[in-house]
């Protein structure tokens, strides 16, 4: 490492490692809290206004909020129905939340109350994919039968769906500036060319571009917020970088990683967080390179985020519960403290928004 107190090393067991050079001991980087009560897979985490709280949806048909501190529930489960939740995003204000449940609906759920505000219906297969637009006007869905939905959060009608022609649709976002929906998902059989990762234009649904690189299903996409990189992971062992003013690959980032399940970026746009088959693991943004050694998991996971000062990272596994990690913690150790400072590019996009 830079500052020589540390190295690191790869192995043909299949590990990676980072050792103290003082004592020659390898250093274990452990969870900082462990959330433990789901009956069923964690497949969505995210964080709460106010920096102390977390919450998560599962397979076992709840939503819980968690004291990111002390690891402990707070309040009671969040139910409406039984049917397992796969998606969960906070809306723009922090006074929201709308989640994707294997029933086909949508909900939107009051963060104060824990109660369901209202239900979306209309899809017949399952919600496994919601993102909200800057405003809080619009979320946008993907379903199993890869349909990419808008919907208008007063009225709950859907202004725009796009058959993507993509099978078992698992990610789709907006871009920063609202002008772009990407979807992933697997290559339908139909398909004459592979299929994985596509791009549309946001306002009247029309195609853009196929982007061709990964061999297998698109799990999990993100967008940096200057939006001049979308970021993909991949069934295939891959994340992938794209400039999307030309539609170029810019980095495979490529390591200790199987199956990448979900990914998430820091708030400075400098950290890459992925998670994958028992591992999770930090990546410098600007080479493509994994910083210091993957966060080791017992299960395989299936969420990330990153809390809104970066400090924190949350997990959600298949062993039903969630996980945060200390990042400054971890990016220290591996000698890479530049990547906890904003970058120019992120201040100069700050100033511009501001005016």
């Amino acid at each position: 490492s830079p500052n020589v107190h540390i190295i690191s090393s790869a192995s043909g067991d299949n590990t990676a490692r980072l050792w103290n050079l003082k004592n020659g001991q390898p250093i274990a980087i452990r969870p900082r809290q462990r959330f433990e009560a789901h009956t069923g897979r964690v497949y969505g985490v995210i964080h709460l206004p106010g920096g102390r709280r977390i919450m998560t949806c599962s397979d076992d048909g709840s939503l819980r909020v968690w004291n990111s501190q002390s690891g402990q529930k707070i309040g009671h489960d969040w139910r409406d129905g039984g049917s397992a939740v796969y998606t969960i995003a906070l809306s723009p204000d922090g006074k929201k939340v709308v989640s994707g449940s294997a029933d086909g609906a949508l909900r939107l759920w009051d963060i104060d109350t824990g109660k369901v505000i209202t239900k979306w219906s209309g899809n017949w297969f399952i919600v496994r994919c919601v993102c909200w637009s800057r405003d809080g006007g619009r979320v946008l869905s993907g379903t199993w039968d890869g349909t990419a939905r808008v919907w208008n959060v007063e009225s709950g009608e859907t202004i725009l769906a796009i058959k993507t022609g993509l099978a078992n649709m698992e990610a789709v976002i907006y871009s920063p500036n609202e002008t772009m929906i990407a979807a992933g998902g697997d290559s339908a059989p139909e398909s004459k060319e592979k299929e994985f990762l596509k791009i549309w234009d946001a306002k009247t649904g029309k195609f853009i571009i196929n982007l061709k690189g990964h061999a297998k299903l698109v799990y999990c996409l993100a967008w940096t917020t200057d939006r001049s990189t979308l970021i993909s992971g991949s069934l295939d062992s891959s994340i992938r970088t794209w400039d999307t003013t030309t539609w170029q690959q810019i980095h495979v980032l490529t390591g200790p990683i199987v199956t990448v399940r979900a990914i998430a970026i820091s708030p400075n746009d400098r950290i890459l967080a992925s998670v994958s088959i028992i591992t999770a693991q930090l990546w410098n943004l600007e080479n493509g390179q994994p910083i210091g050694s993957p966060l080791k998991h017992a299960h395989p996971m299936n969420c990330v985020s990153f809390s809104a000062d970066g400090k924190l990272l949350a997990t959600g596994s298949w062993d039903n519960d969630a996980y945060t990690w200390d990042v400054p913690a971890i990016i220290r150790e591996a000698g890479c403290n530049e990547l906890l400072s904003v970058s120019l590019a992120f201040l100069m996009l700050i100033s511009l928004s501001n005016h």
